[in-house]
């Protein structure tokens, strides 16, 4: 059973091209033209152990939030896609990350209703030229594509960029737990007998 997915998203502000195999070895190669998101990306594939490519080209010029928010969306949609019809996966997942004086407590279920809670301190608003109040809306973008719920608290933090980073590796790797695939589950790991 193949877990992959190929989307391309083209709008009249951004073209995204995403690359994902669920059962991968953390192989990343990502593009957006905005240097910290791509960093942010690349935790996703890397601590959630997935093959993942996004090559995103963005009006830039305007800011980044077309280019941020499309892949976001992408990403979701990918994620749904190579999930399929879920069965035999754990479908929860959760994680507690560390980074210096940053802890972050992450869960995930793969539940096929979209919801967030995210609660993050205030921090600067620039990380370089990230602006961090999009961290939420990438959150928003890919639950809502991908239907999944997310739940993503920082517990503790004070540096901006630890308190970004810590989330998206909290979140891989509850992905990384959810997505994967479970003996003991036989068929959808629902009462519903959906996801």
């Amino acid at each position: 059973m193949s877990r992959t997915a190929r989307v391309e998203r083209t709008t009249k502000e951004s073209s995204v091209l995403i690359e994902l195999n669920l059962d991968g070895t953390g192989d990343v190669e990502v593009e957006t033209g905005v240097p910290f998101f791509d960093h942010m990306m690349t935790q996703i594939g890397r601590h959630g152990g997935f093959d993942l490519k996004i090559i995103t080209k963005g009006d830039l010029e305007v800011d980044a939030h077309h280019t941020v928010e499309d892949t976001s969306l992408a990403f979701g949609q990918a994620l749904r896609e190579a999930l399929g019809d879920k069965a035999g996966i754990r479908r929860f997942g959760d994680s507690l990350v560390p980074l210096d004086e940053c802890a972050v407590l992450a869960a995930v279920d793969l539940s096929g209703r979209p919801y967030l809670v995210h609660e993050e301190p205030d921090i600067v608003e620039l990380i370089g030229s990230y602006d961090t109040t999009l961290t939420k809306h990438i959150w928003e973008s890919i639950v809502a594509s991908a239907q999944i719920c997310i739940h993503v608290r920082v517990l503790s933090g004070r540096n901006a960029h630890h308190v970004v980073e810590a989330q998206f590796k909290a979140v891989a790797r509850a992905l990384r737990e959810a997505v994967a695939l479970d003996a003991r589950v036989i068929g959808i790991p629902s009462t519903k007998g959906s996801l």
